[in-house]
């Protein structure tokens, strides 16, 4: 698109400047600022102080991992919105001694000793979102250690050090934090432990308000002496497990003793020449593989950014990956997925036929691949001089998580678990998620990479439940098919799909379609058109994902980096 006909576009859709910006002199449509450019290093997440924990990290001669990690213990402090060391961690990293990308899952289990018949002896039909309930073992400090051992160089006290300084003498509180923290509050402030340690007088700090948390300095300096056994076999563990007898929970020392994480070989598809990298179940990733599957046979090249057709094919595509990721998405020591069948070319083409370009599909079955026989997250990503880029995503799930916090330990576990299928039937019992002791739920967070023949690309995320895999297939989109630059990629206005059938017991098969979420910034006409061919359409504010990228461009050696305008991150470098 020609700046004359961007400059155009923008003038009829009469949007504000941060949805529209072609009056910028470099004529980029949706950036709203330029992208970041450094020769050395970059980090990229979810709140500034972070990512100058990260380059602060890396100038001290720690790897794009060090980096990592350390950025991701000071975001467990400073957003405990949206992760924390209760939560589970999944990582994708590129190794430019290996040239080759390894991927880890993070994911904790459910309790053994909480049993179906515990459910049913309670009446319920759902796990419930918060309590003791849909705890699961937490995963990241796992994580840490087992991606440390491969890829750090600092020792794991000094990547800790200044989340446990920001702990002990305070950070403020950022703007959207701040937000989403006081929403928490009085859902949360029930649960023992909660209000007295993540709470002012019973309410949320506010933005601007310096925040300590001397209880998770506390831990998180026992985990610096003592390593992951510190965690998981310590005092910290014996402490877990005393509050959950306590407080009617499940979640035991057993539990963390007995807890792993595993390396996963990740899995990809080529879209346009270019391969796209996700990690298989029990995550939610390969949803965004199947769906650039599927829009791989349409010539975007014909169809313009924030078209009919545009959003047309992309929620049609959305709604096909979905009802497969409802059906066969779970943990595969449970129920292996037929992932190389998913993830397939033919496979996508078959799935391809449903989709009809003048009507919206209402109903969807997931296929038959058989073989030849309000979650919250953050999300980050750094690089370092030697070439390591690392793409990592962490959560508590839902809002603060489960609201259980542990006397004297200064986090939150999180409550994954609600993802679980708890079957009332035995249709139900049979389904691949379904509830069962030492059992890892189904998973939404989803760390990504492109990769271009055969080398480092970008390394990027969208934060944001099952926001995230619709978010991936839109930033590569906004690459590959519309051109833009990796800022413009995230700033363009998004789709969200809300109402498939999801993996869980707490919603009913889709029927009616859905509803289409459309950010400020698409064409009033687009809308019309989306409401004729049987889309129902709607406004809502803010269910659109944060996103965080670092590209890597070889030929002038340099990194780029973005970071969302829509939340309080900070993309920056040296």
């Amino acid at each position: 698109m020609s700046l004359f006909h961007r400059s155009l576009f923008c003038a009829v859709l009469l949007v504000p400047a941060i949805a529209c910006a072609a009056d910028r002199v470099t004529g980029q449509l949706f950036a709203t600022r330029s992208e970041v450019i450094a020769p050395h290093a970059m980090a990229a997440t979810s709140h500034p102080l972070a990512t100058q924990v990260a380059l602060d990290t890396m100038k001290q001669g720690g790897s794009a991992m060090d980096a990592a990690i350390a950025a991701n213990a000071a975001l467990g402090l400073m957003e405990p919105t949206g992760n924390g060391i209760g939560g589970d961690l999944f990582a994708i990293v590129w190794d430019p001694k290996t040239k080759k990308l390894y991927g880890y899952n993070g994911s904790g289990r459910s309790p053994k000793s909480l049993t179906l018949a515990e459910f049913q002896r309670r009446g319920l039909k759902d796990i419930p979102p918060t309590g003791p309930l849909p705890v699961s073992v937490p995963g990241t400090v796992d994580g840490w250690f087992a991606l440390h051992d491969r890829f750090g160089r600092l020792p794991m006290a000094d990547n800790l050090a200044p989340a446990i300084r920001y702990a002990r003498e305070g950070h403020p509180v950022h703007e959207v934090i701040a937000y989403y923290w006081d929403r928490s509050v009085p859902r949360l402030s029930q649960y023992p432990g909660f209000k007295e340690q993540f709470t002012i007088d019973g309410r949320a700090p506010r933005k601007g308000e310096m925040w300590k948390n001397p209880n998770l300095a506390d831990t998180l300096q026992k985990i610096a002496d003592g390593g992951r056994d510190a965690f998981y076999k310590g005092d910290i563990a014996r402490t877990i497990d005393a509050y959950f007898r306590a407080n009617d929970g499940f979640l035991s020392y057993e539990d963390l003793a007995t807890h792993q994480g595993e390396w996963v070989q990740p899995v990809s598809t080529n879209y346009r020449g270019v391969d796209v990298w996700e990690l298989p179940p029990n995550s939610q990733g390969i949803a965004a593989l199947q769906m650039l599957n599927i829009l791989e046979g349409y010539d975007f090249s014909k169809i313009a950014f924030g078209s009919p057709e545009h959003v047309h094919l992309f929620v049609e595509a959305k709604k096909l990956a979905f009802a497969d990721r409802a059906r066969f998405y779970a943990d595969p020591a449970f129920s292996p997925a037929p992932v190389d069948r998913l993830v397939s070319k033919d496979y996508a083409a078959q799935r391809r036929k449903l989709v009809s370009p003048d009507k919206a599909l209402r109903e969807v079955q997931p296929g038959t691949p058989k073989q030849l026989e309000e979650g919250d997250t953050i999300y980050l990503t750094t690089a370092d001089a030697d070439g390591m880029m690392v793409s990592l995503i962490q959560s508590n799930y839902r809002g603060m998580g489960s609201g259980m916090a542990p006397p004297g330990l200064g986090f939150i576990l999180q409550d994954r678990g609600e993802m679980f299928v708890l079957p009332a039937s035995d249709e139900q019992r049979a389904h691949p998620n379904a509830y069962a002791p030492g059992k890892r739920p189904f998973q939404t967070i989803i760390p990504a990479f492109i990769t271009k023949d055969g080398k480092p690309w970008v390394s990027f995320g969208v934060m944001g439940g099952a926001m995230q895999p619709q978010g991936h297939v839109q930033i590569v989109m906004n690459l590959v098919d519309f051109g833009m630059n990796l800022q413009e990629a995230g700033d363009a206005p998004r789709i969200q799909h809300e109402g498939s059938t999801e993996p869980t017991g707490q919603s009913t098969a889709m029927s009616d379609g859905g509803e289409v979420n459309l950010e400020t910034g698409f064409p009033y006409e687009t809308i019309r058109a989306l409401m004729r061919k049987g889309h129902r359409v709607i406004f809502a504010d803010g269910p659109y994902g944060g996103y965080q990228a670092i590209q890597r461009d070889p030929g002038n050696g340099v990194y780029f980096g973005a970071s969302e305008s829509r939340k309080d991150g900070h993309a920056a470098g040296y």
